[in-house]
């Protein structure tokens, strides 16, 4: 599925932004061109979902994202509008999924359980937890800790399934995605564009500080834009075992972001 091609935003032409609203005749321009973009992500976002969630509820919450981003816009801000467009059609569809609260309830608790563990085994050890730490942490057994991975991995992470870069390159899918983890609106708008390159400092630290594995997995899969079957190939492992390992490194990266954004 490719990308629709959409034309750039001559940043020139956008109206001063400021306390009145935006010219209507640009508003409904730029929701004329940038609607494609919905579609994409609804179907690329479906991918990860169960069969039950209908992808029009998706589209449907796109159009309210669209909308709101070119309201919302702040042409002053170093972010392209796609970067920013991606991120509340995105978020919108987000929004509606947590609406239908379609996670059963006992996977949610299992996935603040395990970052939870992670978090605290972090400050006791001093490095980042093993999962042989974390399964004894919870009295499990390994494979019974990766069975819970396995579980849990569509909360830790509700993604498309290639990594890419956004926006031009201003902003990284691996720092999108995470920002996705604050559900409070104002707060990701404030970290997306005030904060953004001091974010990209703290995914920066962080990454750094994960497992050698999660550290080159994160590398292939967001900026080389491997698959987890081609990830797997190269680091000799199942394509299953990448995708706990990506769960893993991701229950370590969203703490670091969460403490940034109570900072901020």
């Amino acid at each position: 599925m490719e990308e629709p091609s959409l034309v750039q935003v001559n940043r020139e032409s956008i109206p001063e932004y400021g306390a009145a609203k935006l010219d209507p005749k640009w508003q409904e321009q730029m929701v004329l061109q940038y609607a494609p973009l919905i579609k994409y992500i609804a179907s690329r976002l479906a991918l990860r979902l169960p069969s039950h969630i209908s992808i029009e509820d998706l589209i449907s919450s796109g159009i309210i994202g669209l909308i709101d981003a070119v309201q919302k816009f702040d042409a002053s801000k170093n972010i392209s509008f796609k970067t920013y467009a991606e991120f509340r059609i995105k978020g919108a569809m987000l929004d509606e999924l947590r609406s239908l609260d379609w996670i059963p309830r006992s996977v949610r608790k299992k996935t603040h359980l395990i970052e939870d563990a992670y978090a605290k085994l972090q400050r006791s050890l001093g490095r980042p937890a093993e999962a042989e730490d974390v399964a004894e942490f919870l009295d499990l057994e390994l494979e019974e800790f990766y069975q819970l991975l396995d579980e849990t991995k569509t909360v830790s992470l509700v993604a498309l399934e290639e990594g890419r870069k956004i926006g031009g390159g201003h902003m990284g899918y691996l720092e999108h995605e995470l920002l996705e983890t604050i559900q409070d609106d104002n707060a990701r708008d404030s970290l997306l564009a005030v904060h953004f390159s001091e974010l990209q400092e703290v995914m920066v630290r962080a990454i750094e500080a994960l497992p050698d594995k999660e550290k080159l997995l994160i590398s292939l899969y967001y900026y080389e834009e491997l698959t987890m079957k081609e990830i797997g190939q190269i680091m000799g492992y199942t394509e299953s075992r990448i995708s706990q390992l990506h769960t893993q490194a991701m229950y370590r990266l969203k703490p670091k972001l969460r403490e940034y954004s109570q900072d901020v």
